[in-house]
């Protein structure tokens, strides 16, 4: 950074903090700012605190909301018999996206996984504990990702929760639409095997 006056190399050193983020974007996102008029940029910077400030965790499903409880928890319309678990609030939008699930959720806000030094009391599991307890929930849909931590967080969800008499199912995984089997690696491959139903 020596190249570069003290305020763009500040600048260039935030920006490349952000994930995905690059030395190379960075620089090219702190000259595109240099370049906006200054009012842009004062909105850019409001927007980025108005978000920042404006934004809260849902006291029910741990979503990152701007109202409390939020939208999808405070609705009438929402199966609130199912839970789906997710690890965090982008997983929510996917899931919403697709328009075929009408249940509530829960943002555990991670994965277990030892590696890292995540356990159980570091994500949202006491929440949902205490929502499957005492709000008439039938059944809890595992939608943690197919790897290692989200494998190992439902399989440890689950166990806590059968004894409660709660169903507890799994996302199916496997094959994506428009994908080739050639392509496809042997786990997705079983997996889309486990996960085969009757047409």
């Amino acid at each position: 950074m020596d190249h570069y006056i003290e305020p763009i190399a500040r600048l260039i050193n935030e920006l490349s903090r952000l994930p995905g983020i690059g030395g190379k974007t960075a620089q090219r996102l702190a000259f595109h700012i240099i370049d906006m008029p200054r009012e842009q940029a004062r909105q850019l910077a409001r927007v980025i605190l108005d978000a920042k400030e404006g934004i809260k965790y849902c006291s029910i499903c741990c979503n990152i909301t701007d109202s409390d409880p939020c939208s999808i928890c405070s609705s009438p319309r929402r199966d609130k018999s199912i839970i789906c678990v997710v690890k965090d609030p982008r997983d929510v939008i996917a899931m919403e996206r697709t328009r075929d699930y009408r249940g509530l959720y829960h943002v555990l806000h991670g994965t277990i996984s030892p590696m890292e030094g995540i356990g159980p009391d570091d994500i949202k599991l006491k929440e949902l504990l205490h929502r499957v307890q005492n709000n008439g929930v039938k059944e809890v849909v595992m939608a943690t990702n197919p790897d290692v931590e989200g494998e190992a967080t439902a399989m440890y969800i689950s166990r806590l929760l059968k004894p409660m008499g709660i169903k507890v199912t799994r996302i199916a995984h496997g094959i994506p639409v428009g994908g080739d089997l050639e392509y496809a690696d042997e786990v997705t491959l079983s997996m889309a095997l486990r996960g085969r139903r009757e047409m």
